[in-house]
């Protein structure tokens, strides 16, 4: 829906209008009178399938409920009257049932109409026609004889059905003929041959048509083909005609190419805009020809360009008016070539430009309906009011209609109608409604009330006020009742009510209010912000390298908002994870056990809340328990050995020895040249090979002293490059290429500037480089002219008409020859000034300091460039309530408007005021002439706020004296003074308004309460409404009986101007911060302070000492102490308070003070210091003891043993024998008294561990001897303990430490 508003008549015609709103979103609701809308009809052409019904779709809304009737062929159509046609309830849908009956009988032009007592609206009218798919006609198809070479149509001329069939060539098989470059099928379904071969031989050639609607196939009588080689033809013939070598003298053999379709030198083509062109052509020819296509004078459109049938039809979809023009094939093969050119012309059914939309008028309003389309040839466009030619339609003299514009002026209550247009020209038609209902409405407010946005910190907001009412309400909005909210940083109001916090942040929470104001009324609605804090990962989860068998943890300790649900997933490799109960997910961890090799990879945790989402993620490491040596991974080594062999004048191969791969494979070989004649001590890659490759065939180019190198790249890097090889040069040549970016462009009215991109030295391919340039002008009958330059990169041709399109092209040449022929290049000559001025300039004024200005654009031909756009010229000539001697001109504004413009708006219009405006059209090269003046005058808007307020003090009255604002905007019609008296507390009391005379500068408050605060806002009023305020604060004199004030007093001389109303507590006058106390606990740092103001934002603001980052804060209104928790331990801050108001500028801040956070007391207590530990190893000690005598004492009870045996088996076990393949003693040593004791354990975790996140080394070895390697695998308990037994032994009888004690249970 549009809505229109004021216009401000011309000295022409009424102008074109501004759309001010964002109409897209307005609609009628449907409980309040309006015409009738067509919601949905069927399509213009309406095909049907016989077996089916037939439905015609009309549909529509409006209030009161439209009625339906229908017209066929033009008149009425009862459907009362048949039987067969139901019209369903409440709609104008037709169902037709043509079970049993002649479906051609329902065949027509159809329309619809809508009605009730508002207006009349009506469909396109709809064709009705039945689906056909005739049989095909009888006919006899002879056998086709054909000689080997000649080319040969097989035609299927189907017949005419409803849609048209879809055609294709089968044999009795049902199984589709092979098309190639030789045979093809043409888009009228014919089997073109460009040579016969014996293969084309058969009896089955059957053309088949599929008709679409009715799914149904038809099938051609099989045509028989005999392909007959030459000495068969000859034998055949004479035996006809009794000769002897019929074909002897002229066999057919290799011919050049011809076109078999389209037939002639040229075609035509016609094609509507925005259709899919089709343009064929097929030639006969040996052998084979191939087809091209090109577009003379132009490109071809590649984004919209594709090619069929083996290039002999080539498609371009969305035509335009630049596709036009002369479109030519060209089939070649090795004996020559033929062209062929098709013409093709763009014409254009009617299409819209602007479409009329419906109009929403109060009474008294003026708007106007426009219906803007375009087409080849130019449409004719006819008005109609509720379905009558608006020239038979009942006189109305409110409406004029200017050829597509409908204007309406002073509407009334019920003149609401429907108005159709209706644009046609031979090729089609286009219909539209719109309709204007004229309606006095007050505002309402479509967005449900007490809605709730929840966004998170830092993220945009968007709060909706969609509203209603005619005229079109204003929408204001306000946060916390009192606070008005301005179009202003942070906040931004949409033309369609919705109200955008760009950055959301907490202090941004709360209610907001929208209210919907017109002049019959007022609506309000509540909604709710709050801005969440964001889900933050605190603790990610950290990469693990862990050994199989063992336990895997990953943290992912999480930050969020605690009123918004938080959901953990964990995922392996971005899906779920494994079905195992193995895996075990914590609140904020996740427990692999038992790791295996199948668990190794990367692993995320994801806390998702209603509005957002966090991630991290971690790599997992599976090992093998026996640790194995580190791989060192480096470069590979440069390869060696360089020859060049095979050397022709453009090729050359290069062989080479790779070097060492130094364990990791090599991937790839670059080989680099350098050129000694052009780019000495320069390097540039020439080729890649694959790594298994140890020779390349190099492409060379002309005029080049070549060096060659070879780099090997493997995992880690490059290698080093290798020595150079020989010098290997080549001879000269002409030049491979011609220059590039090749462009034309005048730099005055009469010449062109032809430039490029010059080619270097070594695409020059030899000495004597040299350009040969060539220029016509384009879609003149004239030879190419032409120069030839050297060592520059622009030609200038002079005496050249003004900015007219040029063929030009640019090819390269030396001493050995010339380029390649090059491609044409489409340039300008110059520019001069425009010659016109744009005419017909009219003005509407939308508001106080919005207009919108219109134009008739000037013709392409006087812009003599290209055309960049209009610039609109206007200044301020006076206020109208100036007279014209105290005009007081202001500085001339200029607005460009870029492109094919004939509208623009001007914003920042000063109200109450007259203007004049011109117009210039804008080249390239510079302005045209002005347009003729033109004069507009802007209505009254608010004025600006007084330009000061002072206020005196007594003992029981205040006198306010104030200033006329510096912007009245209109004239002034009085003040409205506001005031509240303000309590101990800095709460505001009840307030009093006052209405004051325009003339009126001062005013006196008796029988006030003495030593009391007051708060004044005043602000000025025209017929247009009240402006801003501006607010003062002052105190009746201090009565000395009453006892002092305990809060700091009050002054009257400071001033706050605010067009802002203030929030519930007043703003403080005098110091906000006392003194500043701080301390530390283990939980944060606590801070305290005495403070005196009003502001409702507070603050605590820390940040490290010396530290470069934005000072953090945290909000704490309505408290005097605050801790700040989360500080790094061991760490120096620097805190404030700070308070701040909105509607204060001034921020009030206390010293900074310095708070030391002591670092953390290590909590690790030495196991081997407790006196519970020391009394179990001295417990365990003696108890071990205990037991070696008594084995001891059994030993010597069991037998006697020779003295030998004796002192070999207690002598010391350092210089004792060992088996060479376990380590162990040998025969003579008694190894039962140093076995371990049976039922003695490890304790259960191992080790004592200082802490649940450290890993103790005594885990994996004896005495906590164990080491890393360097890459990280734990060595100690399969090297260390092994070499610990064979130097120490297993003597029992050392002391152990109690790390040696625990483990000597093993």
């Amino acid at each position: 829906m549009d809505r229109n508003r004021k216009w401000v008549p011309g000295t022409g015609a009424v102008l074109l209008i501004l759309f001010s709103h964002m109409t897209s979103a307005l609609e009628v609701p449907l409980d309040l009178p309006q015409p009738p809308t067509i919601t949905l009809q069927s399509p213009k052409d309406y095909i049907f399938d016989p077996r089916e019904n037939i439905v015609i779709n009309c549909e529509a809304k409006g209030k009161p409920h439209p009625s339906f009737s229908w017209t066929r062929n033009g008149s009425h159509f009862d459907v009362e009257k048949d039987s067969k046609v139901l019209m369903k309830p409440g709609s104008g849908t037709l169902v037709i049932d043509i079970s049993g009956e002649k479906a051609e009988a329902y065949e027509g032009t159809y329309q619809c109409t809508a009605h009730n007592e508002h207006g009349t609206a009506v469909s396109n009218n709809i064709v009705i026609r039945q689906s056909r798919s005739p049989l095909w006609s009888k006919e006899r198809n002879e056998a086709i004889t054909v000689q080997m070479g000649i080319s040969l149509v097989l035609q299927c001329r189907p017949p005419a059905g409803l849609p048209p069939p879809v055609i294709f060539w089968m044999d009795n098989n049902f199984q589709k003929l092979p098309l190639d470059l030789r045979v093809s099928q043409a888009l009228n379904g014919d089997l073109y041959f460009s040579n016969v071969l014996p293969e084309d031989t058969r009896s089955d050639y059957i053309c088949y048509a599929r008709f679409p609607h009715t799914q149904t196939i038809q099938q051609k009588q099989p045509i028989s083909v005999s392909v007959l080689e030459m000495d068969t033809m000859n034998e055949t013939l004479a035996a006809l005609y009794n000769v002897t070598d019929f074909y002897s003298d002229s066999p057919v053999g290799e011919r050049r190419p011809g076109f078999m379709t389209p037939l002639g030198a040229t075609s035509t083509k016609m094609v509507l805009k925005g259709e899919t062109l089709e343009l064929e052509c097929i030639a006969e020819g040996l052998p084979t020809p191939e087809m091209t296509w090109q577009k003379d004078g132009g490109e071809l459109p590649s984004s919209r360009i594709t090619f069929h049938n083996f290039q002999k039809t080539l498609k371009i979809s969305d035509v335009n008016e630049a596709d036009g023009g002369d479109y030519r094939c060209t089939a070649k093969n090795k004996l020559g070539t033929a062209h062929h050119i098709i013409k093709v012309t763009v014409k254009a059914s009617p299409f819209w430009v602007s479409a009329p939309r419906n109009l929403i008028l109060a009474p008294n309003e003026t708007g106007i309906l426009t219906c803007r389309v375009g087409g080849e040839p130019k449409p004719k466009i006819s008005w109609f009011v509720n379905g009558v030619s608006i020239e038979n339609a009942p006189e109305d003299r409110s409406r004029k209609v200017e050829d597509d514009t409908v204007i309406l002026s002073n509407v009334q209550q019920g003149s609401s109608a429907v108005y159709q247009c209706n644009a046609s020209n031979e090729f089609g038609y286009l219909m539209a409604n719109a309709f204007v209902n004229v309606l006095a409405e007050p505002p309402r407010v479509l967005t449900p009330p007490n809605r709730v946005y929840q966004v998170i910190t830092n993220s945009p907001a968007l709060l909706h006020c969609a509203s209603f009412g005619s005229p079109i309400p204003t929408i204001t909005w306000f946060k916390d009742i009192q606070t008005s909210i301005k179009n202003d940083d942070p906040y931004v109001i949409h033309e369609n009510g919705t109200l955008e916090i760009h950055v959301a942040q907490p202090l941004n929470s709360g209610k907001y209010t929208c209210i919907a104001t017109n002049n019959l009324g007022i609506k309000e609605n509540h909604v709710y912000l709050e801005v969440k804090e964001p889900t933050r990962i605190l603790k990610q989860p950290e990469y693990k390298v862990v050994q199989r068998g063992m336990s895997a943890e990953f943290e992912c300790k999480v930050k969020h908002d605690p009123s918004l649900i938080p959901t953990m997933i964990w995922l392996k490799d971005n899906g779920e994870l494994p079905d195992d109960e193995r895996f075990e997910v914590d609140t904020d961890s996740l427990i692999i056990k038992d790791v295996i090799e199948e668990d190794e990879g990367t692993y995320t945790c994801i806390m998702n809340t209603t509005l957002d989402q966090d991630s991290a993620s971690a790599m997992l490491t599976v090992v093998e328990a026996t640790p194995t040596p580190a791989i060192v991974y480096e470069q590979p080594d440069p390869p060696t050995d360089l020859e060049l062999t095979d050397q022709t004048e453009r090729t050359v191969q290069l062989s080479w020895i790779p070097g060492d791969e130094n364990n990791s494979p090599t991937q790839k070989f670059l080989i680099q040249y350098e050129d000694l004649l052009h780019q000495p001590g320069v390097w540039i890659n020439l080729t890649e090979v694959d790594g298994t490759s140890t020779t390349a065939q190099l492409n060379l180019s002309p005029y080049v002293y070549y060096t060659f190198r070879v780099l090997a790249e493997n995992q880690v890097g490059f290698s080093q490059p290798s020595q150079a090889s020989r010098q290997y040069r080549t001879n000269p040549a002409a030049p491979d290429e011609n220059p590039s970016d090749v462009q034309g462009e005048g730099t005055e009215a009469d010449n062109l500037v032809i430039s490029w991109t010059p080619l270097t030295g070594f695409q020059a391919n030899g000495p004597g480089l040299e350009y040969k340039v060539h220029w016509r002008q384009k879609g003149v009958d004239q030879e190419w002219s032409s120069r030839t330059v050297a060592n520059v990169s622009q030609c200038v041709v002079t005496g050249t008409p003004t900015y007219v399109p040029f063929e030009i092209k640019v090819q390269a040449s030396n001493d050995y020859g010339n380029g390649p022929e090059p491609g044409v290049t489409i340039g300008y000559s110059g520019e001069d000034a425009p010659l016109s001025a744009p005419d017909s300039v009219k003005v509407m004024v939308h508001n106080s300091t919005v207009a919108e200005v219109h134009w008739e654009p000037v013709v392409p031909t006087s812009v003599r460039g290209k055309l960049q756009g209009y610039k609109v010229y206007y200044r301020r000539e006076r206020g109208l309530l100036e007279t014209e001697t105290e005009e007081t001109e202001q500085e001339e504004q200029v607005l460009t408007f870029s492109g094919n413009r004939s509208e623009g708006r001007l914003p920042g219009l000063q109200p109450y005021s007259l203007y004049n405006i011109r117009i210039r059209v804008l080249n390239s090269k510079a302005e045209g002439p002005p347009s003729t003046d033109k004069k507009f005058e802007t209505p009254e808007g608010v004025p600006g706020q007084p330009a000061f307020l002072n206020v005196e003090p007594s003992l029981d009255s205040l006198t306010l004296s104030w200033g006329a604002p510096l912007s009245i905007n209109g004239r002034l019609s009085g003040y409205i003074l506001k005031y509240q008296p303000v309590n101990s507390t800095n709460e505001l009391g009840p307030p009093k308004i006052m209405n004051l005379l325009a003339n009126e500068t001062t005013v006196t408050l008796s029988n006030l309460n003495s030593s009391m605060l007051y708060k004044f806002y005043l602000s000025a009023k025209t017929n247009k409404g009240s402006g801003p305020s501006i607010t003062e604060e002052g105190f009746t004199i201090i009565d000395t009986s009453e006892s002092c004030p305990t809060e700091p007093p009050h002054t009257t001389s400071h001033i706050t101007q605010s067009p802002h109303p203030p929030f519930h507590k007043a703003p403080s006058v005098g110091p906000a911060f006392g003194t500043v106390n701080t301390s530390v606990s283990e939980d944060g740092a606590v801070i305290n302070w005495e403070y005196f103001g009003h502001h409702k934002n507070v603050y605590v603001e820390y940040i490290v000492e010396n530290s470069k980052e934005d000072w953090k804060k945290e909000l704490v209104n309505g408290s005097h102490s605050h801790m700040i928790k989360g500080l790094k331990p061991a760490t120096i801050y620097r805190v404030r308070v700070v308070a701040r108001d909105p509607a204060d500028p001034t921020v009030h801040s206390t010293d900074e003070v310095l708070v030391t956070v002591p670092a953390v007391p290590s909590r690790q207590v030495d196991i081997a210091t407790q006196g519970w530990f020391i009394g179990l190893m001295c417990a365990i000690a003696l108890l071990i003891l205990v037991l070696l005598i008594v084995c001891f004492i059994k030993r010597n009870k069991g037998g006697k043993y020779p003295v030998k045996e004796k002192e070999d088996a207690h002598q010391d076990p350092e210089i004792q024998p060992m088996k060479e393949d376990d380590g162990t003693f040998g025969e003579y040593s008694d190894t039962e008294d140093h076995k371990p004791l049976k039922g003695s354990r490890t304790p259960s975790n191992g080790t004592v561990r200082r802490d649940e996140s450290d890993d103790s080394l005594v885990d994996y070895g004896e005495g906590g001897d164990g080491q890393f390697n360097e890459d990280g695998s734990f060595i100690g308990q399969y090297s260390g303990k092994k070499e610990k037994d064979t130097h120490e032994g297993n003597e029992s009888s050392e002391a152990p430490s109690p790390v040696n004690a625990m483990n000597s249970f093993v």
